[in-house]
């Protein structure tokens, strides 16, 4: 397998490349390159500039809004994006939602909601995590019960990343509690986040910030046109789902735009320090990750150029928990080099003019109070999307016929 790319591949990420540099707005690039996640208002621009240029789904049919490229020139657009950096279209709507209502839903379903998924118009998150069903997924406890037309949803959802921005949500409840296994009697509903019945409480992690949210279910009354698929085969639109969340956790992009920046961070010298590029302990570690990323890209390259492949056989890669082991692994080893080049400095209270009630001065820079915050905060990647745990047993499963 050839694994270079051509020169119409090369000239595409050029035009990419001018696109972008002509059409992100200066403050949410500025938001980007200091490390912090983009704002609501900045992340629905953005999304609305590539959908009315046509790139904000580009791996959806052409009917829906895609674009008629390889999986390469998809790849191109996104490490282009993830590189600026730029913010990505949102996965619940772009990777997660979209393709499992293409494969699945029904012909309204897709006509009301796919267009509004890739303009924005529409904010969806994820309710699948409860309290006592994370990586075990299939364990899940809230319930939907027929009721003429209506679906009645009772339970409670937990680390829902993003609720307190949504507009609806796509949700796994059981709705046959006497199934003979786990994965059976669960089904997949869309939900309208304005329904009575609907309570959102933000969980605030440990660096202080607001990402995810509990989200509670009282006698919610849900139209049985929002069912998706079939009822109580649920279980095939998450594995569906969950294969494209995985392959989009690599982040190869992301992840090479921080060890270039980090290359530069690194030969600053903070205070009159030595550059911590001069140790050669951070040195070697650094080139260890840089020759593990470019491995991870390969991969995620061959992974791609089999895509169709996969897509044709009606099943989801068993090889995107790979790229998803890999993904995180790599993208916690590199924010523990930001925290080992940032040092004493880490320690600094973050620079957040939105704080309340701080009166210390800046004494350092962004990058080197949002070093430990991050590294903190990724220690979740390795868990959400499927634990590297339940990766490894597909894997073995997928792979070794274990």
């Amino acid at each position: 397998m050839d694994l270079r790319f051509t020169d119409e591949e090369r000239a595409f990420r050029e035009e990419v490349r001018a696109w972008i540099d002509a059409n992100l707005p200066a403050d949410t690039r500025e938001r980007m390159a200091s490390g912090r996640t983009p704002t609501k208002a900045m992340q629905v621009d953005w999304q609305r500039r590539l959908y009315d240029k046509g790139w904000a789904v580009p791996h959806w049919p052409v009917e829906w809004g895609g674009q008629p490229w390889s999986a390469i020139k998809r790849f191109i657009l996104s490490e282009e994006i993830q590189s600026t950096p730029a913010p990505s279209p949102l996965g619940f709507n772009c990777n997660m939602l979209g393709p499992v209502l293409v494969a699945f839903g029904t012909e309204e379903q897709k006509k009301h909601f796919l267009p509004k998924l890739a303009s924005l118009d529409l904010w969806f998150c994820q309710g699948f995590s409860e309290p006592g069903a994370g990586s075990d997924l299939a364990s899940l406890k809230c319930a939907a019960k027929r009721d003429g037309d209506h679906y009645i949803v009772n339970g409670q959802k937990t680390w829902t990343t993003l609720a307190q921005h949504a507009d609806w949500i796509f949700l796994l409840v059981r709705t046959d509690p006497g199934a003979a296994k786990q994965q059976e009697g669960i089904s997949f509903l869309l939900v309208d986040m304005k329904t009575p019945g609907i309570t959102v409480r933000p969980i605030i992690t440990i660096d202080g910030a607001h990402e995810v949210n509990e989200v509670f279910f009282d006698d919610v009354k849900v139209p049985v046109a929002n069912l998706v698929g079939t009822e109580n085969r649920g279980w095939d639109c998450a594995k569906f789902l969950l294969s494209n969340e995985r392959t989009g956790q690599a982040r190869v992009g992301a992840s090479k735009e921080r060890i270039r920046r980090l290359k530069l961070i690194a030969k600053e010298a903070p205070g009159g320090a030595r550059p911590v590029m001069e140790d050669p302990r951070f040195r070697s570690r650094l080139t260890d990750v840089e020759v593990q990323l470019k491995a991870l890209e390969m991969t995620t390259l061959r992974v791609l150029a089999d895509e169709n492949r996969q897509l044709s056989r009606g099943k989801p890669n068993p090889a995107s928990s790979v790229l998803k082991i890999r993904g995180t692994e790599l993208q916690q080893a590199i924010s523990e080099l930001y925290v080992m080049a940032a040092g004493p400095y880490g320690l600094a209270a973050p620079n957040d003019p939105e704080a309340d009630g701080r009166n210390e001065p800046d004494i350092a820079q962004d990058w080197q109070t949002l070093a430990q915050a991050t590294y903190f905060n990724w220690r979740k990647q390795s868990i959400y999307g499927g634990s590297t745990e339940i990766q490894k047993n597909i894997m073995a499963k997928a792979f070794l016929g274990l």
